[in-house]
């Protein structure tokens, strides 16, 4: 007996069992995470960027498509990525996103806007763990790796 509550439905709601979150410490465990992100016909045509907010042990509390974009760019949205960190309570965050054409060296572009970002991030104590960039046949480069974060 439920005591007379109306409880809300379910129909047409996909239920679940939760999961443990994600554990994205290292390179190998967000490559592999973030992978999952860029299969199908749109990843092979658009960019996409994908945004990971993680708490101080690493583990994903959100994961958010933040932008699509064209063929050859997709746009950082800074305000909306730091907004939602200071929103969640993030200890750090990890950027994601693929270039259709086969390429996954970081263009000066993404440089630049990863930096900013970091900056940013800085400044409300959140830090910017990584950007990897995705290319065909699940080639990947990490922008911590090289040198640049």
């Amino acid at each position: 007996m439920d005591g007379g509550r109306r409880w809300p439905s379910t129909e047409g709601m996909k239920i679940q069992p939760a999961e443990s979150p994600a554990l994205l410490a290292g390179h190998d465990a967000a490559r592999n995470f973030f992978s999952a992100c860029f299969i199908g016909s749109e990843a092979a045509s658009n960019e996409m960027l994908w945004v990971a907010h993680v708490d101080d042990r690493a583990r994903c509390i959100h994961l958010g498509r933040y932008s699509d974009g064209d063929r050859g760019s997709v746009d950082l949205p800074v305000r909306k990525i730091i907004s939602d960190a200071a929103r969640l309570g993030s200890a750090g965050i990890l950027l994601a996103h693929n270039h259709p054409g086969g390429d996954p060296t970081p263009s000066p572009a993404d440089c630049r806007a990863t930096r900013t970002l970091a900056r940013a991030a800085e400044a409300i104590d959140v830090a910017v763990m990584d950007h990897i960039i995705f290319a065909a046949r699940d080639k990947c480069q990490s922008m911590r790796r090289m040198g640049l974060l």
